[in-house]
């Protein structure tokens, strides 16, 4: 056995260190999973974990160079601001539907973003889908643009603040699960381009 050999890790080490990657991808798409079916229940949690696991083996994501880190206060931070708002914009929504008015006009946003990680633009894009009122149109990459359709705007300032609730929301799925430089390119103003350096190839 040469020496190569014998530092090489095994089918068992190779199989922690893909799911140990895959956990936040893993996580996510369960939470997702059981949103999408509105209620809690047991059975919802394991049929999205075997969906995790199917989507996850069956259609792999190319692999993210440097992996991301789950951090538990911004974790924390994200998942709390990600309920209030869903119960917030949901009574927005409801209220906007039911009073004699009815909902004025929609407006479609153009958002650039900070950040050019597809892990992290996934869960950015998802959780902007999710919340009622607004729905991700399109993500181009290349650009880091988010186009998303609002539901209900008043004016062009109601609309800056649309896009400024993005940018927060981008800020918080960066600290929570972004690298740390990751974070400190929250410091680059959107549209600024990316060094060299930090842009990321499959």
């Amino acid at each position: 056995m040469t020496a190569d050999a014998a530092t090489e890790p095994g089918v068992g080490g190779r199989l922690a260190h893909q799911l140990r990657h895959q956990l936040p991808l893993l996580v996510w798409l369960v939470v997702v999973w059981n949103l999408l079916w509105g209620t809690w229940s047991w059975a919802n949690l394991l049929g999205g974990i075997v969906v995790a696991l199917a989507v996850t083996w069956l259609l792999p994501l190319p692999p993210v160079v440097g992996g991301t880190r789950v951090r538990p206060l911004g974790l924390l931070v994200f998942l709390g601001s990600f309920l209030v708002d869903l119960v917030s914009s949901g009574a927005q929504v409801a209220w906007q539907t039911v009073r004699p008015s009815g909902i004025d006009r929609s407006a479609i946003i153009r958002v650039q973003l900070r950040t050019d990680s597809d892990l992290l633009l996934t869960i950015l894009a998802e959780s902007v889908t999710l919340v009622p009122g607004s729905m991700v149109l399109d993500l181009d990459r290349d650009r880091s643009v988010l186009v998303l359709h609002v539901l209900h705007v008043r004016d062009e300032a109601d609309v800056e603040r649309q896009r400024a609730s993005v940018l927060v929301q981008e800020e918080r799925v960066v600290r929570a699960f972004g690298t740390a430089d990751e974070i400190a390119a929250l410091s680059r103003a959107p549209g600024e381009p990316f060094p060299a350096v930090e842009r990321r190839t499959p």
